[in-house]
């Protein structure tokens, strides 16, 4: 049998899943930050993305829904209302839209979710199932690309503002708030991994979840890739450059 790693050693195993395998390393983040995409390339990655967002409250709801402990219920509920919203917080999807507008995109049609690339709803519904079937160590796991999260975000509104017109604060503030959000979320689900992950075959199951989900994230940027930096080969159903603008914007 292999003895479990320490606490600090484990850790450092699931941060050099994120330094080798985060979706920061795709060529397609390298080219949106670069200021190399294309509005519609833009377009499509708002598109495509909202699916991904509108996706996660469904994924937390189906989490709790298996937890019977009301404190991790009442630690996890706040992941909904970052993403839903309060009364006194619009909420990330909100937030979401706010930038599909900025871009030119009507944002009815972005909720709608109609134009959203087939691998994109394969991946995003994948992720959806694992939380739901898969252990609670696997699913809490599976949330640590988080750890990740804050450099790209930065580096998404730095690249934004300085590349693109449409970008400024009310564009870009789903990206500003997940800044704050985001390391809350963290700390509570890394601490709960390390506490959980207590046995070698454990900490392999944990491991190999956060994979699972940083390929989710890479597999949706490789779709975008495969149809809209090469647009032949937009998928039948997919959406078009031209379609789903707001009143008013103009066509790439």
């Amino acid at each position: 049998m292999t003895d479990a790693l320490s606490r600090a050693d484990f850790e450092a195993r699931l941060r050099r899943i994120g330094a080798e395998r985060y979706h920061d390393l795709h060529p397609f983040h390298h080219r949106l930050h670069g200021g190399d995409c294309s509005p519609d390339e833009v377009r499509a990655w708002v598109i495509n993305r909202y699916y991904y967002q509108h996706s996660i409250p469904m994924k937390d709801a189906a989490f709790m829904s298996r937890v019977e402990d009301p404190d991790l219920r009442r630690a996890w509920r706040s992941r909904i209302e970052d993403h839903d919203g309060t009364e006194t917080n619009e909420g990330g999807i909100r937030r979401w839209l706010r930038l599909a507008e900025a871009v030119g995109l009507d944002r009815d049609y972005v909720a709608s979710c109609e134009g959203v690339l087939p691998a994109t709803r394969f991946a995003v519904d994948a992720y959806v199932r694992f939380v739901r079937d898969k252990s609670l160590l696997e699913a809490v796991a599976a949330s640590l690309t988080e750890l990740f999260a804050p450099k790209i975000h930065a580096s998404r509104i730095e690249g934004l503002l300085q590349n693109y017109a449409f970008a400024d604060d009310a564009a870009l503030s789903y990206f500003r708030n997940r800044l704050k959000e985001a390391p809350k979320d963290v700390a509570f689900g890394l601490a709960w991994v390390l506490d959980h992950a207590d046995t070698a075959e454990k900490q392999d199951h944990a491991a190999r979840a956060l994979i699972f989900k940083t390929d989710v994230l890479w597999s949706q940027l490789d779709a975008l890739w495969g149809a809209y930096v090469d647009p032949a080969r937009i998928p039948p159903g997919a959406w078009r450059p031209g379609e789903g603008l707001a009143p008013g914007a103009e066509a790439a």
